[in-house]
């Protein structure tokens, strides 16, 4: 046989491996993005809490303990590969504990997105003006508040594309998982290859489907953000000297 028609051979015979191997991976990706979102948001806020001279000694030491906790998780889980992470946690952490395998992929991919997500909106919080949080607490905002209704709806509009990019990026990387047998795409692209030896074949499909699938996000991702980006064109109601009066903005041009 060929190489295409070995191909085809095997699609014919182990699609539902593909298939699900796809449903799994695509599952497991978004879960993990959107837990590691939740995870960095609430680091990034942590760790972002300024200190004032009127707090309390207490206070402050607390929160300098909390501050270095989780910068050590970031670092230690932003410099160590997600394959050794998989190996520790499932034959060292859960070790003697009856836990699926699959439940243990999504606990280190979740975790380790997080770690990547906390320092992206980190810097998106960073990003925005600080004169943003000064008229907040002007108006009477504490902390929280200023965060919630003023800073983060900026933050996360600025990291949209670095958030997307991680998902895209988590599709790829749940092939390391396959170390402690989660049932992913690689893993069952390698199951289908070993019956009938076809190495090349299989691992050639395997990454055509990453590659459509990455392809495919990312332009779904370009259009959700240029959908928060609104509308090129829109019109200012009323000013201070006549309330009728109407200004036309084209952001592209005249």
């Amino acid at each position: 046989m060929s190489f295409f028609e070995k191909v085809w051979f095997l699609l014919e015979q182990y699609y539902p491996l593909f298939l699900y191997g796809i449903v799994f991976t695509l599952g497991i990706s978004i879960a993990g993005t959107v837990i590691g979102f939740v995870i960095g948001l609430i680091v990034a806020s942590i760790r972002t809490i300024p200190e004032h001279e009127n707090d309390s000694a207490v206070k402050r030491a607390l929160l300098g303990v909390l501050k270095f906790i989780l910068a050590a998780y970031v670092e230690v889980f932003r410099g160590t590969p997600m394959i050794i992470q998989a190996a520790v946690f499932y034959y060292g952490i859960f070790a003697g504990v009856d836990i699926d395998a699959n439940i243990v992929g999504l606990i280190v991919v979740s975790i380790n997105t997080g770690a990547y997500m906390a320092e992206i909106i980190r810097g998106g919080i960073i990003s925005i003006d600080k004169g943003q949080t000064e008229g907040a607490h002007s108006i009477g905002m504490n902390h929280a508040q200023t965060m919630l209704y003023v800073v983060l709806p900026q933050a996360i509009r600025n990291i949209m594309p670095s958030v997307g990019n991680e998902f895209v990026v988590n599709i790829k990387d749940t092939s390391v998982l396959n170390v402690i047998s989660v049932t992913e795409l690689y893993f069952q692209a390698k199951s289908a290859a070993g019956t009938y030896a076809m190495l090349f074949q299989a691992f050639t499909i395997c990454a055509a489907v990453y590659f459509v699938l990455t392809f495919t996000v990312t332009r779904i991702l370009r259009m959700i953000e240029r959908k928060m980006d609104g509308s090129g064109s829109y019109t200012i109601y009323g000013s201070q000297g006549d309330f009728k009066a109407e200004i036309h903005i084209n952001k592209g041009g005249a």
